[in-house]
């Protein structure tokens, strides 16, 4: 029997991922969600971070 693996596209690394976590209305790849909590506040990626979570609060449109 086939398994079919569902990808979905990561809110940070915009990539197609099959692992990770969702956040509200937001998925996290596996890879993005260790760099994020490894991330230092100081750290240039930090605000990078920061500006690709505020999607978080969009609501998604449904028509």
């Amino acid at each position: 029997m086939k398994q079919s693996l569902t990808h979905e596209r990561c809110g940070i690394c915009e990539e197609e991922k099959e692992s990770g976590i969702h956040l509200y209305t937001l998925f996290i790849c596996s890879e993005c969600e260790h760099n994020m909590i490894h991330t230092e506040p100081r750290e240039e990626k930090y605000n990078y971070y920061l500006h690709k979570l505020k999607n978080i609060n969009k609501p998604k449109l449904y028509s």
